[in-house]
């Protein structure tokens, strides 16, 4: 069974994601580093919520200790913003970190392969995550396995409310409010 260290945005988006990286055979630790998502109260409801839903599942989570406000720190905005009030690059930028903390985490510990429950949402870009996943595992060492969950997206949400998990309206970050 191979270790894969799985990026996790949220529970409900965790939900489909576990559940078939597991049937595929894969032995799952969850990863909850979103320097992204504003304010401090969301952040926290968010990482609450996912403590919940491991808890029920059965799966181990890391949670290293990052404050939503080292956003401004890690996440370099780019300049002319679009109708959503997301630049162009932030999109990028956000990806890049999370999944480069992730990548850096799973080779500290040995783990063969990271991904992101990011890859299930309909409203993030797939591709541009499969690009960046695909760079950072050459660089750091560790297979990015990417898979598109999308099919799964309405599963997961019916999965999250089964389970009374709280489902946010929004990616996190403070444009996207």
């Amino acid at each position: 069974m191979s270790k894969i260290l799985l990026h996790t945005c949220c529970g409900p988006c965790s939900t489909y994601v576990v559940k078939s990286l597991r049937e595929q055979g894969f032995n799952v630790t969850g990863y909850f580093y979103n320097p992204n998502i504003q304010p401090l109260a969301e952040y926290e409801r968010r990482l609450e919520t996912m403590k919940q839903y491991v808890t029920t599942v059965g799966l181990e989570l890391l949670t290293p200790s990052v404050s939503p406000s080292e956003a401004d720190r890690h996440l370099p905005l780019d300049k002319g913003e679009n109708k959503w009030g997301l630049r162009p690059k932030d999109c990028e930028n956000c990806y890049r970190v999370r999944l480069l903390s992730t990548a850096q985490k799973a080779q500290e510990l040995g783990f063969k392969f990271f991904s992101t429950t990011l890859l299930i949402s309909p409203y993030q870009k797939i591709e541009l995550i499969k690009k960046i996943g695909d760079e950072i595992g050459v660089e750091i060492g560790v297979e990015f396995f990417w898979q598109d969950f999308r099919c799964g997206y309405r599963q997961s949400q019916a999965m999250a409310k089964q389970l009374k998990l709280y489902r946010q309206k929004y990616c996190g970050c403070s444009p996207g409010l």
